[in-house]
């Protein structure tokens, strides 16, 4: 049936809007009479009786009264087209249609009541262990949630699962990640617990908690906001000291502190295998040394630096030192100790320099060596120098006077020529000196050995 076919209810008794619409060929009989039809203008209408507004003042009827009662009679007629009863009939048509809009709206709203109380659940729902029970018309656990404005992250309990659909009768728990800052035995890490208690956080972690030291009681709750928690385990360490083997359980710290445990005590420099302040790990062994110690300082050489020069006076290969170098000297201190009464290696411990060293130079020649001497060729020079020194071009005579092959002294070899000492300069330089020397003076200046130059 399309909308044409119907035409608008307009509503009785002051009703906005009428519920719905009706036919236009709708038509009810009632079977009983429904009394008086209250009409327009506020006059009542009896069937068999003539009805019109009241009589004007002097018993006269208006005009405008006339006009009412044909506007009346054109009503009831509408009203009483196509049935065959009498004004009755028209009475109780109007009065039906007056009480069909209200008796849907009753039926309307007891449907819609019951789909309300179809939909709604009663539910038990459980956060961190705290339970209330509340009504929803959520379809499943993540539109409940949603609607009580619980968010759940990876680290959250949620069950049933979130996709879970909802029955009255349900129950649902919510348990939230707590993150725990956890150092155990020396190493730090984060874990997500949803327990509420030290104690239970443990049990979660699968931490063995007999015999441990814990930072924060285990009855201690665990906020939202998470706990910072260490936990030192109980160990087996093994410590060696004195010649015996101590060994013990502890939940210590420290090495210095299981040592303590064990009733060693360390003084002075004594210390362990391993350094005093790091963790004890379990089933490690750890040995005290007693040592003994003490200072000692020395005062070692330090060696000069040499340094050459060259010299166009010298002949090529003669070299002459124009500074003797002297060796510095230096305080050092060095630690002595004895480990368990085994001497150790000294350990250098600090230097101060007393005495700087000084520099040797060297003067290098670089003159070109003269072939000849004339007037000293042809005589035994190596005899000469086998008698004055032995054939030693270094050899210096017991008063440091003469030096050299020949036994020169300083003053008569810068006189020749050469510098420095003659003990210093090469054999070829003495030899050329020699000869220089034997032109000016002669064999004089080799009174005992002179002789032996000519054989």
């Amino acid at each position: 049936m399309s909308k044409s076919q119907y035409e608008t209810y307009e509503a009785p008794y002051g009703l906005a809007e009428a519920p719905y619409d009706l036919p236009r060929d709708f038509s009810c009989e009632p079977t009983e009479p429904y009394g008086q039809v209250t009409e327009p203008y506020g006059q009542a209408y009896v069937p068999g009786q003539a009805s019109g507004p009241p009589s004007a003042p002097g018993g006269s009827s208006g005009g405008s009264g006339g006009r009412a009662e044909a506007r009346r009679a054109a009503r009831r007629r509408r009203a009483t087209r196509g049935t065959t009863g009498g004004p009755g009939t028209s009475e109780r048509a109007v009065a039906l249609r007056r009480l069909v809009p209200q008796a849907l709206v009753v039926a309307f709203l007891a449907g819609g009541t019951s789909a309300f109380v179809a939909n709604d659940k009663a539910v038990r729902l459980s956060v961190d262990g705290e339970p209330r029970t509340l009504h929803t018309f959520a379809d499943d656990v993540s539109e409940l949630l949603a609607d009580e404005g619980l968010a759940v992250g990876a680290h959250d309990i949620v069950a049933p699962a979130t996709r879970t659909a909802l029955a009255s009768g349900d129950e649902i728990a919510v348990r939230y990640g707590r993150p725990v800052h956890l150092t155990l035995d020396g190493e730090r890490r984060e874990v997500w617990t949803t327990a509420h208690t030290v104690d239970g956080a443990l049990r979660q972690l699968g931490v063995r908690a007999e015999g441990a030291h814990l930072s924060a009681s285990r009855g201690r709750r665990i906020g939202r906001a998470g706990l910072d928690l260490a936990v030192r385990t109980e160990r087996t360490v093994t410590i060696m000291a004195d010649g015996r083997e101590r060994t013990i359980r502890t939940n210590a710290a420290t090495v210095r502190e299981a040592v303590e445990e064990a009733g060693v005590t360390l003084r002075g420099q004594d210390t362990t295998s391993v350094a005093p302040d790091s963790f004890p790990r379990d089933g490690q062994t750890v040995t005290v040394m007693r040592i003994t110690g003490s200072k000692e300082v020395r005062e070692e050489a330090i060696p000069f630096d040499v340094h050459r020069i060259e010299d166009p006076a010298l002949f090529r290969g003669t070299e002459a030192v124009a500074q003797a170098g002297r060796p510095g000297a230096r305080r050092v201190t060095y630690a002595l100790r004895s480990v368990n009464g085994v001497k150790q290696r000294p350990r250098r411990v600090s230097s101060e320099v007393v005495r700087a060293p000084q520099d040797q130079i060297v003067k290098v020649g670089i003159r070109q060596k003269p072939q000849t001497v004339a007037g000293a060729e042809g005589l035994d020079w190596g005899a000469l120098a086998r008698c004055e020194s032995g054939g030693r071009p270094d050899a210096v005579d017991p008063s440091g006077t003469y030096g050299g092959l020949y036994q020169f002294d300083t003053r008569t070899w810068q006189a020749l020529g050469g510098s420095g000492r003659p003990q210093d300069a090469s054999a070829s330089e003495q030899t050329y000196r020699a000869k220089k020397l034997y032109v000016q003076r002669g064999a004089s200046p080799w009174p005992h050995c002179g002789g032996r130059l000519r054989g």
